[in-house]
């Protein structure tokens, strides 16, 4: 689906939606996963100025209320996983950079190591991809994502 036909098809007035889009990043021409992720970033260095309880916290939420949010949006324009609904980057973005100090260095390598296992989705990733759906299912192969890039990102630390 063309990026013209998701601005058709979402609207930014809407909360829920303008969640979704990752506050518009989704509806970039090229790559919006890739720029819904760098739309974390912003909120990665908010949560951070906080103890490691409230990013959890904060980032179990975003992955929590993102099951609906996803859910809702794609609902809406009637497209499972649009590929302009990002939130769910944003979330396993933040799922990737939890315990992790703050670097630009860890920010980078963050950013790359989930792109990755987001877009080639090795197993089990590929498993909740195919067989999970509404917004569990838009959501869960990203918080897998993030896991799996979190897991790098402790090793390498």
């Amino acid at each position: 689906m063309s990026n013209k036909n998701a601005r058709e098809l979402f609207s930014l007035k809407d909360p829920i939606q303008f969640l979704a889009l990752g506050f518009g990043s989704g509806l970039a021409p090229k790559a919006p996963g890739t720029f819904g992720t760098l739309a974390a970033i912003p909120l990665y260095l908010v949560l951070m100025q906080f103890s490691t309880t409230v990013y959890v916290v904060a980032t179990l939420l975003a992955c929590v209320v993102g099951v609906y949010i996803c859910g809702k949006a794609a609902d809406d324009v009637g497209v499972h996983d649009h590929p302009a609904i990002v939130w769910d980057e944003i979330a396993g973005f933040l799922v990737t950079m939890a315990f992790v100090p703050l670097t630009t260095l860890n920010i980078l390598l963050g950013f790359i190591l989930f792109r990755i296992f987001d877009i080639w989705k090795p197993w089990p990733i590929s498993i909740a991809d195919k067989k999970v759906h509404g917004g569990l299912g838009i959501m869960l192969d990203d918080v897998l994502a993030g896991v799996l890039a979190l897991g790098f990102m402790l090793i390498i630390a």
